[in-house]
């Protein structure tokens, strides 16, 4: 089985459940006094500090969940496994959409393919062997008192037919088990997380993620993605060090409808 576009057509006429962007300091300013280039940040001015100070809500949608998730995750903070990649440190903010109130221990799971495109149980899909445990760069965390999940990653890879990116799903009420898994809850929201074209360019030039064999398709040809910027899922990225080696570090606030 290959990830196409149509394996993963649109679902948003479908989709009632709505999510929010929250938007806070200059990303509230931004919103304010126009847009932004995607992945980038704008700082406010003096005109625009006030406005920033309130949080700015923004409507946005759900994605599809895509055909490579699998059930039991473990719940864990690191779903590197020893996979070879660039750092990817990730802070995702779970927010109420009705009164942008955070959320704690609301659980947020992530699973995205490694730097050859290949996803944890369905190795091979992407054209590359490579041993498969079922579980590498799989799993979640519950949100601290704050709202914020902290999730260690690699930078992703790609596959045939989708831009870089990161399936995300939001649970609460879970129960976590012995076995370093969750149980139950309610799924509030389903969603992809994306990557600035500038920074995914400079990644894929260089090993491992230039060995990988497949055409990398943008986020411009993506038919997923809708251009919406951090209210469609698009990572506010920065940079950990000198060189795209060093890794990043990904930002975005979700809101859920409860």
């Amino acid at each position: 089985m290959t990830d196409t576009p149509m394996n993963e057509t649109p679902t948003r006429d479908t989709i009632a459940r709505r999510t929010v962007l929250v938007a806070t300091g200059a990303t509230a300013a931004t919103l304010a006094v126009g847009a932004a280039a995607p992945g980038t940040s704008t700082a406010p001015t003096a005109d625009t500090a006030p406005v920033a100070a309130a949080a700015v809500c923004t409507l946005t949608k759900e994605m599809t969940e895509g055909p490579y998730y699998l059930d039991g995750q473990y719940v864990r903070a690191d779903i590197t496994e020893g996979k070879t990649g660039f750092p990817l440190k990730l802070a995702l903010t779970v927010v109420d959409d009705d009164t942008c109130a955070t959320i704690s221990n609301a659980l947020v799971e992530i699973w995205h393919c490694d730097a050859l495109g290949e996803y944890s149980g369905y190795v091979g899909n992407n054209g590359h062997n490579e041993p498969d445990s079922g579980t590498f760069l799989r799993g979640g965390v519950l949100t601290n008192a704050g709202g914020v999940a902290n999730i260690t990653t690699v930078y992703p890879g790609w596959y045939r037919g989708r831009c870089v990116h990161i399936h995300v799903k939001v649970h609460v009420g879970v129960t976590l088990t012995s076995d370093g898994s969750f149980t139950g809850g309610t799924e509030l929201h389903t969603g992809q997380l994306f990557f600035d074209e500038t920074v995914t360019a400079k990644v894929g030039a260089l090993s491992p993620y230039s060995a990988n064999t497949v055409t990398r398709t943008t986020l411009a040809q993506d038919g997923i993605y809708d251009d919406g910027g951090a209210a469609s899922g698009l990572l506010t990225l920065t940079a950990l060090g000198s060189s795209p080696s060093a890794g990043y570090s990904g930002t975005l606030t979700l809101g859920v409808e409860r």
